[in-house]
């Protein structure tokens, strides 16, 4: 068994890593199959999908790259503000990819210290990956994709992904306990409100509440699917929540670094009237999927949360935003103002 291969898991556990896997390049190939079939059985998400297809082709992008190595790590530990609870998806609540407070971003970057001091040649991307990680990770033995797409270790789905592209060959795979879904569950599918999640391991990204909320906030004023959204504002965790097998997976221990102090600034009222400068200095840093320069899609997603949810106390907020100095969010709000005869 490779000694270099061993010594990278060690010291993954070490530094906090649940599991440690390595793999051949090679085996990604097979996920650009997959990826190729997914264009196929879905292609009007052609356009969508062509700017993943890097996650699909990393020896082209990195020829020199022999294996990979990839990780989990559990964030199912965090305590869940209540003001934030089922507003803003736990996996943003508790990212640690770009927060350098965090115990996990500094074990990344140990971690990759560590391997460049074995001599080899490692490239990441922290944000977005460099390779389809969760194919990464099942073929790697860290645990199995489910029906609802995501991966699932014995922490359940709640967990993050990180991996490095090396020059090394090698190969050291993890072993799991993980059982597959039960044959009859569909709850993941039956509960998706935006039927994004149309058949067990499809969905179109582009409808999925994650996606309208993050990168697809622009065409949200005239999006038929924003009705469906329920109490979403960034993000949504519904097929992972309804999942059986994420029961009893979340234990709720500790604080999270910061959010404790951030969660009273993130209600919706408190976004609708946040300014442009804080924004930028305590918010996006965190929330890096919008620019600084997106806090009106912040404000677009909490507009429609509220006519979705609508409560007397909202009325003056809405249409206050009216007046706003973004065309969108204006729409927003008086789209808002028509449906419920606000003015």
């Amino acid at each position: 068994m490779d000694v270099i291969a061993q010594m990278i898991q060690k010291k993954a556990y070490k530094l906090g890593y649940e599991k440690c896997g390595i793999i051949s390049i090679d085996l990604m190939d097979e996920y650009a199959e997959k990826f190729n079939e997914r264009i196929e059985k879905i292609p009007r998400l052609k356009m969508f999908y062509q700017s993943q297809q890097r996650l699909a082709n990393p020896k082209k992008i990195y020829p020199w790259a022999k294996s990979v190595v990839v990780l989990s790590v559990a964030y199912g530990k965090y305590k869940v503000p209540e003001e934030l609870n089922g507003h803003i998806a736990k996996a943003y609540l508790f990212d640690t990819r770009v927060d350098k407070n965090t115990k996990q971003y500094q074990s990344n970057r140990a971690l990759e210290k560590y391997m460049q001091e074995l001599g080899l040649k490692v490239e990441t991307n922290q944000k977005f990956g460099v390779v389809g990680m969760r194919w990464a990770a099942m073929k790697a033995g860290i645990g199995i994709i489910r029906r609802n797409n995501f991966l699932y270790t014995e922490s359940g789905s709640w967990v993050q992904l990180e991996a490095w592209v090396t020059d090394r060959e090698m190969e050291l795979k993890e072993t799991n306990n993980v059982v597959q879904c039960p044959k009859a569950c569909n709850r993941c599918m039956t509960s998706c409100p935006t039927k994004s999640l149309s058949a067990p391991y499809t969905m179109s990204p582009t409808e999925c509440i994650s996606f309208l909320t993050t990168f697809g906030v622009s065409n949200l004023p005239q999006e038929t699917l924003s009705k469906t959204f329920g109490n979403c504002i960034y993000g949504c965790d519904i097929c992972q929540d309804v999942c059986p097998m994420n029961k009893g997976k979340w234990k709720e221990e500790i604080e999270f670094p910061g959010l404790p102090e951030l969660s009273s600034l993130l209600t919706p009222e408190s976004i609708l009237k946040m300014e442009e400068d804080f924004y930028r200095e305590r918010i996006q840093p965190k929330f890096f999927y919008l620019s600084s320069e997106e806090l009106w899609k912040w404000k677009v997603n909490v507009l429609c949360y509220m006519r979705n949810n609508y409560k007397e106390s909202y009325k003056p907020l809405i249409i206050d935003a009216c007046d706003n100095e973004n065309n969108k969010v204006r729409e927003m709000a008086y789209s808002i103002c028509r449906k419920l005869c606000l003015q």
